[in-house]
């Protein structure tokens, strides 16, 4: 075997444990919270600890990184929805596609670990699509008027994370898996048609404030900044 084949195999098993990894690191996270080992994720993923540890210096450099990705997608599937000239279907498709990438796993890290200057730009990027598809929404007439763009990241939030899914995966009852997650795309389909225009019963209580997200992701003795809807790690 070639030098050059040697490399390519070895950087395709470094990627493969990457991506192994982190999605690991994003089931751990979702059932243990922010107090998920590094030994627990290693093993989720099937790896060695030395092999988390080469890839990544420090659990918060990992968490930092899901982190980053998870913002990534996030943008990427606001510009999808704002690309669908229809804007309900743009709007649940983006909500649709952020709960089944399990946006929102990541919450128990927030005010744990740095905020990066990377994760703060991607993080107003997201705020200001999500606004615009909100913005798109309500012209539209689909979108009902009293919805905002902080109870749309809330949405997500807590229909990102599914106890079923983790309960079973931590029972190891793959046979309950596939019936699970049909049941989960049940509810998200509940949900977000609660977002329709065509419900005239207004939402309870006050419009959430944004601070709902940025608070949290300051840590204790750093002071809140910004004012953007969808956290720093989302």
């Amino acid at each position: 075997m070639t030098a050059s084949r040697q490399r390519g195999r070895r950087q395709a098993e470094a990627e493969r444990n990457d991506r192994a990894l982190l999605q690991a690191a994003r089931e751990v996270l979702a059932a243990d919270g922010a107090h998920a080992s590094v030994a627990s994720i290693a093993a989720r993923a099937g790896v060695g600890i030395g092999s988390l540890y080469r890839r990544y210096r420090t659990k918060e450099e990992l968490f930092q990184r899901l982190s980053a990705l998870s913002l990534e997608h996030w943008i990427e599937a606001a510009e999808r929805a704002l690309a669908d000239d229809d804007p309900w279907r743009g709007l649940s498709g983006f909500v649709t596609a952020c709960v089944e990438f399990g946006q929102g796993t990541l919450a128990p890290v927030a005010g744990t670990i740095e905020v990066t200057e990377q994760m703060r730009a991607s993080s107003a990027r997201g705020d200001d699509l999500l606004a615009a598809l909100v913005a798109r929404g309500h012209e539209a007439g689909v979108l009902r008027a009293d919805v905002t763009a902080v109870d749309v990241s809330l949405l997500i939030e807590q229909l990102g994370c599914s106890p079923l899914l983790d309960q079973l995966r931590k029972q190891g009852r793959d046979d309950l898996l596939g019936a699970a997650e049909e049941a989960r795309a049940r509810l998200v389909r509940i949900a977000v048609d609660g977002l329709r225009a065509v419900h005239t019963e207004p939402l309870p209580g006050r419009p959430p404030g944004a601070g709902l997200f940025t608070e949290r992701w300051a840590r204790p003795a750093e002071p809140a900044t910004g004012d953007g809807g969808g956290g720093a790690g989302r």
